[in-house]
């Protein structure tokens, strides 16, 4: 009897104590594994289950140990990693050196289909010396040898027999060295991840995380607000205008500046496109500051160009262009075009993301003030993926692009990105802006890397393959019951395994 009311008590203690953080994503993760996880869905959820070398710091201005226990320079071309010893992996197999050697295989081999791979180019090297130190030699100094680590670790024993990792299984089913472990993934319904025991700092004191996979915006804003969901963003209107009474006492708000900026990028592969007229002309015909007003009501700012406000690559001697109609008119007359003749063309966006369709139709209507006739194509994001940006049949798109604190121009704008899933998706090529990009990965020194990068800078918005539009602010809320949420430069998610539920 004594026995059986201990295991009572001992179920309700467990239950009591058990805590679940419900967030959503607004679309299927492709693929969960880090080296070909490409949309967003599947980069906020492989985030919980795999571990990169190293890390930014809390302050986001240094480089620390992840996987890796610390690194030495040895010489201005090799970097020596010595790994924490005792890390497993979800199934109990022993992380080791010779799982870095194989990613570092697998990413740079033709199995794979990756725009990360190109963060390797200039690695000559990865050795194991013995199970626990890998020492990497590059082709000749790199400014960004040690940020190509901050990409997850993938295990050895699990892929190194199988021939399809694409299709492989293990990008439904993966198994990293993360602090929670996939427990079950329902297309279009959740994801739920559990707590890893024998995660290396410590268990996470949240036991099991829920992702609600949640399409429509205004579905997910109303699940915040009933406390279905414990951590969301929040767009500019919900924040002004839809919080209702009760909502500051149940959530936190953070906002800080975000670290991406949304385009409006044209394929530059059509012939309509090709001519740098065309593309000034447009420019001229967009209003950047109207679209911060309406759509996120001053919670944002123009965006100037590909590198964002605060990074030492931000150009600030380079402003956005003023809406000229006039001189748009007479570029689009001197390309050909006109009332009786426009330029016609499709922008194609997701509604994953709740503002890029009303901005898409501000763009439209003011294009529209200069003869220029835009349709619009709005998919759910998966199928846009697949069907529209990858594939690349697209005349312009509307999107977005995160940023690193020290982000690598080579993916996305030298020529080399323009391959079958390379991130240079618009096809833009420039002499000037590879020659720039080249000469400014061969130097270590941060004074010339950055003086590089605007120079860089100057000539993207020179070019103009993308129209640079807004910067949003980013505004996070979470439930106040969770305790130990320490916001920084990289957001609230620092440290997230010390957080508690109530």
């Amino acid at each position: 009897m004594l026995k059986c009311i201990f295991y009572i008590a001992l179920l309700i203690a467990i239950e009591v104590d058990a805590s679940t953080l419900h967030l959503n994503t607004s679309s299927n993760p492709a693929r969960l594994n880090p080296l070909i996880a490409t949309d967003s869905a599947s980069g906020e959820v492989s985030n919980f289950l795999f571990n990169a070398l190293v890390k930014y710091d809390a302050g986001g201005q240094n480089i620390i140990g992840d996987l890796a226990q610390s690194y030495t320079r040895v010489s201005p071309t090799i970097i020596e990693f010595k790994l924490r010893r005792g890390v497993k992996w979800h199934d109990g197999k022993r992380f080791s050196a010779h799982d870095v050697v194989f990613t570092y295989n697998l990413i740079t081999s033709p199995k794979i289909m990756s725009p990360y791979s190109t963060d390797f180019r200039v690695v000559k090297s990865v050795v194991a010396r013995d199970d626990y130190t890998v020492r990497v030699t590059y082709t000749k100094p790199y400014f960004k040898a040690l940020e190509i680590w901050m990409m997850g670790i993938v295990p050895k024993h699990i892929l190194e027999k199988q021939t399809d990792i694409m299709g492989s299984s293990f990008n439904k089913k993966p198994i990293g060295t993360g602090p929670y472990i996939l427990k079950k993934l329902e297309f279009s319904k959740q994801i739920e991840l559990i707590a890893n025991p024998a995660y290396f700092e410590h268990r996470p004191k949240i036991d099991t995380i829920i992702f609600h996979i949640i399409a429509d915006p205004m579905t997910r804003f109303l699940m915040l607000k009933n406390g279905e969901i414990d951590v969301d963003g929040l767009d500019p209107m919900q924040y002004e205008r839809q919080r209702g009474a009760g909502f500051d006492s149940r959530f936190a708000i953070v906002e800080q500046p975000s670290h991406s900026y949304t385009y409006l990028g044209f394929n530059l592969r059509l012939k309509k496109f090709q001519d740098p007229r065309v593309r000034e002309a447009l420019s001229l015909a967009i209003d950047r500051q109207e679209l911060v007003d309406i759509l996120f009501l001053n919670h944002g700012r123009v965006c100037t160009g590909p590198f964002l406000p605060g990074s030492r690559g931000f150009n600030e001697n380079i402003k956005s262009p003023i809406q000229n109609l006039s001189k748009a008119k007479q570029l689009l007359k001197a390309a050909g075009y006109d009332y009786k003749h426009p330029l016609i063309f499709e922008i194609a966006t997701s509604n994953s993301n709740a503002i890029r369709p009303y901005a898409a139709e501000i763009l439209q209507r003011q294009l529209l003030h200069v003869g220029v006739k835009v349709t619009l194509k709005v998919m759910e994001w998966q199928a846009f993926l697949n069907t529209v940006v990858m594939p690349k049949k697209f005349d312009a798109v509307l999107l977005g692009w995160g940023l690193s604190l020290t982000p690598d121009p080579y993916m996305i704008w030298h020529s080399d990105g323009d391959t079958p899933g390379g991130f240079n998706m618009v096809g833009y090529h420039s002499q000037k802006t590879d020659t720039l990009i080249e000469k400014m990965e061969n130097s270590t020194n941060p004074d010339t890397v950055a003086q590089f990068q605007r120079d860089i800078f100057a000539q993207i918005v020179h070019d103009n393959p993308y129209l640079f539009l807004v910067i949003p602010n980013s505004i996070n809320v979470y439930n106040r019951d969770i305790k130990n949420i320490k916001p920084t430069i990289n957001g609230i998610w620092e440290k997230y395994i010390d957080w508690e539920k109530k």
